[in-house]
């Protein structure tokens, strides 16, 4: 209890609080702003936390990754246009509902459910950590093939209406996946003897590409009202009809964060799979499964929750082990280390009070949430005042500095462009975007865990099955690739 006491008063300090309300406020502006990443957010901070004591460095960016993976849905939902990768799972969804007039539903919808999805996540962060970290370790290879494969069935699911042309866009997004080195002999592939295709397709320029630039030259080409006037009409209170939402989706809001959690805690995986996973699972078991992709907020409630529940998960085997969860918390750990608070087991023995500091600044962050996503939301808001004419060449002009902030080089904003276009030929024809999104995402991924799982199999196929956790995902992935023929068979009508 004493190390407890003591961990209120490091956070009380108002020179903490200062720099949580600071770095809440620069990830709300990163996270909103399409292309620039949480993880952007989170390296720029590091330079700022050199000169800062160990307690505020750790709440510099918990705070601010909270917040930008929140920050990213609100241009998702006004503009089509996900702010980070987390985000982009139900933008779609999101935008329709605004284009119907319920962009202040979808946007508290956002709001509220990432602050309870990052509370409950966190709650899990502080109650099982261990435990979780050790089942974290026990994924070998076997096991992340059949999660990603799972994940790659969600495909059939989020374009269940359409499963030919969904899947026909997972496979270009996994052969985009192809390109470059990143394959297990590390041989160049289809890079037509480019340089700048060497590193493969950099994901956040395509997915920049996909929904923004696509969505520009949706504009450009039409003739009708503006779809941003459509949205300012009925902007109102954001959270108005959220607790109805609570009441109705009570298991939607647990299992996005228990999903969110789980994946966050696995080693490599982190928000974006945690989104598209629960995305889908919603969507699978939802009583309403036809509303999914007419602007339905039941999807958008359980992958928000999801989005911040990842994040909480992946301080479990970065702090219990010293392995990043993500790419976030690999900055974390570097950050931890600096300070001295080096991650591990001992962590809780040697810096009890900082460790429960950093616990305590979790919780504070998800409940900032709530004044501050507000505030962020009524001033993203203006932007649907901007004449479209003026607002569409600014928001490209920020696509091309974002794209261009990933590697600094100027093949990405090609990438970014090309990549447009092609998504606006596609759903102009009716072929979705998100599999081919998600195919990008799982693809390397999924390569690599499956040669590794054969070279320690000898090309047995079995071994995929004999480890218990591997063997369960693979039953449950097959069943679920099962589930709608059998389906089918029980609902045909007997004679």
């Amino acid at each position: 209890m004493e190390s407890i006491a003591l961990a209120f008063s490091l956070v009380a300090d108002p020179y903490v609080l200062g720099v949580i309300l600071a770095s809440s406020l620069f990830g709300l502006f990163v996270g909103a702003i399409p292309g620039l990443t949480a993880t952007m957010a989170t390296a720029l901070l590091v330079p700022v936390t050199f000169f800062m004591p160990s307690v505020p460095a750790v709440a510099a960016i918990v705070s601010c990754t909270a917040m930008a993976i929140f920050s990213g849905d609100i241009p998702g939902a006004l503009l089509r246009m996900p702010g980070t990768p987390a985000s982009a799972a139900y933008t779609d969804e999101a935008y329709r509902m605004t284009r119907k007039g319920q962009a202040e539903l979808v946007l508290g919808a956002g709001l509220v459910f990432s602050a309870i999805g990052g509370l409950l996540g966190t709650l899990v962060l502080v109650t099982a950590a261990p435990a979780l970290a050790e089942v974290a370790l026990n994924f070998s290879s076997f096991e992340y093939f059949w999660l990603v494969l799972l994940g790659l069935t969600c495909a059939v699911f989020i374009a269940s209406d359409r499963p030919l042309k969904g899947f026909v866009s997972l496979l270009l997004g996994l052969l985009l996946a192809t390109i470059g080195l990143n394959n297990p002999a590390a041989h160049p592939r289809f890079t037509f003897g480019s340089d700048d295709l060497l590193g493969g397709i950099s994901f956040i320029p395509l997915m920049v590409g996909m929904f923004a630039v696509s969505e520009v030259l949706r504009f450009v080409v039409s003739t009708g009202e503006s779809r941003l006037t459509l949205a300012q009409e009925r902007f109102g209170n954001v959270f108005a009809g959220q607790w109805a939402l609570i009441r109705r989706y009570p298991l939607a809001i647990f299992r996005g964060s228990a999903v969110g959690t789980a994946i966050g805690a696995l080693p490599g995986a982190g928000a974006d799979i945690a989104a598209w996973i629960s995305y889908a699972i919603s969507k699978r078991f939802s009583k309403t499964p036809e509303k999914f992709g007419t602007g339905h907020v039941e999807g958008v409630v359980e992958s928000g929750a999801a989005n911040n529940g990842a994040l909480s998960g992946a301080w479990i085997p970065a702090l219990v082990f010293g392995i990043p969860g993500d790419s976030i918390t690999a900055i974390a750990i570097g950050v931890l280390y600096m300070k001295g608070m080096n991650p591990g087991p001992a962590i809780f023995l040697n810096n009890p009070e900082n460790i429960y500091a950093v616990f305590i600044v979790f919780f504070l962050a998800n409940l900032l949430m709530l004044p501050l996503g507000l505030l962020a939301i009524r001033l993203y808001k203006q932007i649907l005042r901007v004449p479209r004419q003026a607002l569409m060449p600014v928001i490209l002009a920020f696509c091309m500095v974002g794209s261009f902030a990933i590697n600094n080089t100027a093949f990405d904003i090609g990438v970014m462009l090309v990549a447009g276009v092609a998504a606006f030929f596609m759903e102009r024809n009716g072929f979705p975007i998100a599999p081919l999104i998600l195919g990008v995402v799982l693809g390397s991924m999924f390569e690599e865990n499956f040669a590794t799982s054969l070279i320690k199999a000898e090309g047995s196929w079995l071994a995929f099955f004999e480890r218990p956790i591997a063997g369960a995902l693979g039953v449950f992935t097959i069943l679920v690739w099962l589930s709608p023929f059998a389906l089918r068979i029980l609902r045909r009508p007997r004679p």
